[in-house]
C-alpha cells in the first residue's frame, strides 16, 4: 500500500556533477536550432535562416547561465 512505484535515488558520488534540466532543455533547443537555421540556409531562406541562428545565440546563452548558475548553487551549498 504504501509503494508509490518511484525508483529510489541513488547516492550521489562525491563531485559527481549532472547536468541541471534547464540546461539540458537550452542545450536541446540550441542544437535544433543550429540544425534548423543549416537546413533553412540550405533551402534558400536566407532570412529564416538567420533568425535560427539568433535563437541558436541565445539558447546557447541560456544553457551557459543556468548550469553555472546551478554549479555555483551547489558549491555555496556545500560549504555550508
Amino acid at each position: 500500500m504504501g509503494d508509490t512505484g518511484r525508483a529510489r535515488a541513488r547516492p550521489r558520488r562525491p563531485g559527481a556533477t549532472t547536468m541541471p534540466r534547464l540546461a539540458l532543455y537550452a542545450l536541446v533547443v540550441c542544437v535544433l536550432s543550429v540544425v534548423a537555421a543549416v537546413v533553412s540556409f540550405v533551402e534558400g531562406t536566407w532570412w529564416l535562416g538567420i533568425v535560427w541562428v539568433l535563437l541558436a545565440g541565445l539558447s546557447s546563452n541560456m544553457c551557459w547561465y543556468y548550469y553555472k548558475r546551478t554549479k555555483a548553487e551547489r558549491g555555496h551549498s556545500a560549504t555550508r
